[in-house]
């Protein structure tokens, strides 16, 4: 089996290809290792020490380490751990658990309140984030979040190599704010949860 490797936007992440379907739907974002115990995969990685987030996207794995670690020591020990993981047909998450399944968007938590009157506003803002922002994103190892719209404010939550990435403020707002602007008149801004 061979795992490609990709560098991310963010200086402490590495993308993770396994060459197969890693979640069948939505996406799982484990930002410590508790969070990371539903996962007998991500509490692995977790183990390795250096690790502070692990993101398990439709066909890639993104890792975070700690910042200035030396992605050299530890990619073998990482790439050991899919190996073996993937090898064996491992399950993802440890039988019974439910906190499996995270579908960003779709979670119903949306964390601010709209407006009913909104509601055409909001599906054009779910569709391009949707079709447009999360392909993109995925690309570079993360995904992001919809969580509300209110007054003309876009509220997104980065996870995978995005959260805590150096150039995702840019990419709040020289990309993502531009094209929600520029579709959806109404929005006048971009924020980050």
């Amino acid at each position: 089996m061979l795992i490609e490797t990709e560098t991310t936007p963010n200086p402490a992440t590495l993308k993770f290809l396994p060459g197969r379907t890693v979640m069948e739907a939505g996406t799982r974002d484990f930002a410590n290792p508790e969070e990371a115990e539903v996962s007998p995969l991500a509490e692995t990685l977790f183990g390795l020490g250096d690790v502070t987030g692990v993101f398990f996207g439709k066909d890639f794995i993104s890792v975070t380490a700690v910042p200035g670690t030396d992605w050299n020591a530890l990619k073998p020990d990482v790439l050991g751990v899919l190996l073996d993981h993937f090898s064996a047909d491992m399950p993802l998450f440890k039988q019974g658990s439910a906190a499996g399944i995270q579908v960003p968007g779709d979670d119903g938590a949306v964390e601010f309140p709209e407006n009913p009157e909104d509601a055409d506003i909001v599906a054009q803002i779910r569709d391009l984030i949707d079709t447009r922002v999360r392909p993109a994103v995925a690309n570079d190892g993360g995904d992001i979040v919809y969580r509300g719209f209110d007054e003309g404010k876009v509220f997104l939550q980065m996870q995978g190599a995005c959260s805590g990435c150096p150039s995702s403020t840019a990419t709040l707002k020289q990309g993502i704010e531009q094209l929600l602007k520029h579709y959806v008149p109404e929005v006048t801004e971009v924020r980050a949860v």
